[in-house]
Formats: C-alpha cells, structure tokens, sequence
C-alpha cells in the first residue's frame, strides 16, 4: 500500500458520501459503501489498512490492472497538451485510438464511433441497425447484460430490465444456449448448440424476418454467467442474419480487450459481426470511453446520409489518449497473452480442483480471465445455492460467501447464485494461487448450505 491507515479520513470520506453521492442499482439507506485509500496493480486498500486481491476488475473492466504506469503518464501527458476538443475536430490522437481498435476488430470493422461507455455503444448499435435496415424490432437473449440506458436496459435479459420495461421498445427475447440449465433438454454441447439455433430461427419465423433490424449478444455472455456458447452457435446465428438480411451485433464490452484470452471473444469462433461494441478494457475504465466498431457495408449507409446521432465527449481526447497507452502496452508486454495462459494453465485447472472438492459448486466455466463458479445447493438436482434473483434472507448463503471472502483479503463479483472470478489480465501466477486458496476456503462457507 502507497498510503498508512488513516481511519479518521477514511470515515471523512464515507461521511460525505452518503451525505451527497447517489448510488446506482441501490436503495440508498441500506447501503455502507466501502471508501477506498488506492490501488495499484491487482490489488486496493481502504483507509483503516485493509488490502483486497480484486477478483471483480471493478466491473469487470480494469483488464490492464490499477494505476498502470504506461496509461497514468499518457492521461497526464495529453492533459497538458490538449484535455478537450468537440467531436466534429480531427485530432491525433482520436485518430490513433480509432486506428488502434479498428486494427484489432475482425473482418471489416474498420470504422469507429466513439461512445462514453457500453450502454452508449449498445444505443447507437442498434440505431445504426434499425437506419440501415429500416426495420424496428431487435432480438435479444433472456440471459444478457447490455446496460441501463432507454434501449440497452429493454434488451438485457436479467431483473434489472423489469423496472425499466416499456413493453414497447420493440425488443423480442429469446432463449440462448446454456447446456447446464438447458431449456432445450439437451445432453451434449451438439444437441444445446442444434436447438438453440432452431429455437431462434423459429422466433425469427413466427416474428417475421422482414421486421427485424438486429440480433444482439453477448459472443461470450457476461454478468448473466460467463456462458461461453457451444461451438458453431456464432457461426449459426451469423448464417440465420445473412439469410435473413438482419444486422449482426456482438456486444464485446465486457469480453473484449484480453479478457478472454484473446483481444475479442469473437476471435475464438471465426466470427465476424456488422457491428461491435466495445468499452471497459479498452482502457480499462482509467478515463470514460465506448464505441461502436462498423462494417464497411453498414457505414456506406451514411456516406451521404447524416447519422443522427452523437456525443459532445464522442472520442474525447484524455479517453483516447488512455485507450491508445493502454492498446500499446498489453500488445508490448503480452498481456492478452498472459490471459490466455491464465486460463488456460492456473485459473481453470485451480477452479476445477475446487470443484472437485466443494460439493456447493455444481459448475466451473470459462476463458482467460473470465470464469464462473455456478454454486448449488444439490448437485445432483442442481438447485441454485440461492433462489433466482434473491434478495434479502433469501440471499444468506451467498452473501456469506462474499464475507467470507472479503474478510480473508479477495474482493468477490458475486451475481445471484455465482461468484465470477475476473481479476485484470496483468495479475501474475502467485497473485492467482493467492485468489484460489482464498475462494478455496470461503467455498467451505457454501458448502454448509448444501444438501
């Protein structure tokens, strides 16, 4: 830690906080947010001493760790040389960013609308869909998470949507694949991947092929689970979209950038999208930045055709000029690389090992740095630790879990009946050991709510 304890500032900071912040998805009375000292690499501390591995990457976003030192300095650097400029300017390092992210998109994805976030990504997505198609409905899947503004909160698939559904927002939800809770009675990964496809051709047909502009997921699904999707299931839905004439969109906010082991989740699946959206590890959350990646083809729509849409701080110039540090230095120190043998060498062997001696984990899934323990209370009937969306005493045992964790050093992302282990793709092979003891003795926690 860069700083000695300071409890007094500590209780300064947390004292003005609920004086003046508001906090999203929160009842604001019932909340005691932790105030946080610093951070540096895999790690951050609060004011009384107390130091926390960070599994969740915050929201699964800061891929190249805290504070590194490469992206400080180019944040610093172009405050000094340049902090703002409208979006209607061609400026340097814009450009590079751009340049930077198109360079690594696949296929054609060669053009880049700059956003402030994901969920802004996500809007203008599936505007540019519904302009290029003339057509108003969007498929979506049940499982998803695609953010909280006015389109992106009806497409996502989890509770957080219910409170925001218009029942009018012309979004349509299917169910995707999820071979261990499968809706289609499958038995093997080819059976889930078959009928998850027919499933979705069959919504396709009964809502009218003609009347669709978009199908959006997530290439590896996120916060609803970490589902990465049997092979040929991208594939299908690229052929279901090309017969059909409807726009492809592979929402990568949270699975891009080396998360997966790879610089797009897409890259795993030989697929390629008419849209992509991106966020988060573009740079890792150090300065506010999203954006769309387009195809030649949806971007020739607006050759002589104004969008209508944008930004005032669309591709500002700290944000890019993070992104364009932040690109560079996990491409020279092989950062995704490092994802990759993450997952492949410590973090799924480690959570299988766990597996194996846990009877509350009925499942381990997942790449790179981005895996899910799905925790039951039966394994052999797979009831989930906790009920779907459980709130209060109904969410007991996970909420243990995360004490559990929490008290022994690891800062957990839990979502109803999972923890999902997402630490930065810089984290080192004795940083991951030190998470899975952790997790390792916090499941003993699980375990005394199972059957």
């Amino acid at each position: 830690m860069s700083t000695l304890p300071d409890p007094s500032a500590g209780a300064a900071v947390k004292a003005a906080d609920r004086a003046h912040v508001f906090h999203s998805w929160s009842a604001q009375g019932l909340i005691d947010p932790p105030a946080v000292a610093g951070a540096q690499g895999a790690y951050f501390w609060d004011y009384d001493g107390n130091r926390y591995l960070d599994f969740s990457s915050q929201l699964v976003n800061t891929n190249i760790g805290h504070q590194h030192p490469k992206v400080v300095a180019a944040v610093q650097e172009q405050a000094g040389r340049l902090c703002t400029i409208a979006p209607g300017f061609a400026v340097d390092v814009r450009s590079e960013a751009a340049r930077l992210v198109a360079g690594r998109t696949p296929g054609d994805l060669d053009k880049i609308f700059f956003t402030n976030g994901g969920a802004e990504a996500v809007e203008n997505a599936v505007r540019m869909a519904r302009l290029h198609t003339g057509r108003p409905k969007l498929l979506s899947a049940y499982r998803s998470y695609h953010g909280a503004t006015a389109a992106a909160i009806n497409l996502t698939g989890d509770p957080r949507r219910w409170p925001s559904d218009t029942a009018s927002a012309g979004v349509v939800h299917f169910w995707g694949p999820y071979l261990y809770r499968s809706p289609f009675h499958a038995t093997s990964e080819e059976e889930e991947c078959a009928r998850a496809l027919a499933h979705l051709e069959d919504t396709i047909a009964f809502e009218g092929p003609h009347t669709i502009a978009a199908i959006i997921l997530e290439s590896v699904v996120g916060t609803a689970g970490i589902l990465v999707p049997p092979a040929g299931y991208l594939a299908g839905v690229r052929e279901l979209c090309d017969r059909h004439g409807i726009v492809f969109i592979l929402d990568e906010v949270m699975s891009g950038f080396g998360r997966t082991g790879r610089w797009f989740a897409a890259d795993h699946f030989g697929v390629t999208p008419d849209l992509l959206t991106f966020a988060k590890g573009v740079n890792s959350g150090y300065v506010p930045l999203g954006g769309v990646a387009i195809s030649a083809e949806i971007a020739a729509t607006f050759d002589r055709r104004p969008y209508p849409g944008g930004l005032t701080y669309s591709g500002h110039p700290l944000a890019c000029a993070s992104a364009v540090a932040t690109i560079n230095a996990m491409a020279e120190e092989g950062i995704v690389e490092n994802a990759a043998r993450l997952g492949e060498d410590v973090l799924g062997p480690g959570l299988r090992a766990l597996a194996e001696r846990h009877r509350s984990v009925g499942e381990v899934r997942g790449m790179g740095v981005f895996w899910a323990l799905e925790l039951v209370k039966d394994r052999t009937t797979r009831e989930p630790l906790v009920p779907y969306n459980a709130a209060g005493e109904a969410a007991a045992p996970m909420n243990a879990f995360a004490a559990a964790c929490k008290k022994s050093g690891l800062w957990p992302f839990v979502n109803m009946n999972r923890t999902h282990v997402v630490p930065p793709c810089t984290l080192t092979e004795a940083e991951a050991r030190e998470g899975l003891a952790i997790l390792d003795e916090a499941l003993t926690v699980a375990d005394t709510h199972t059957v």
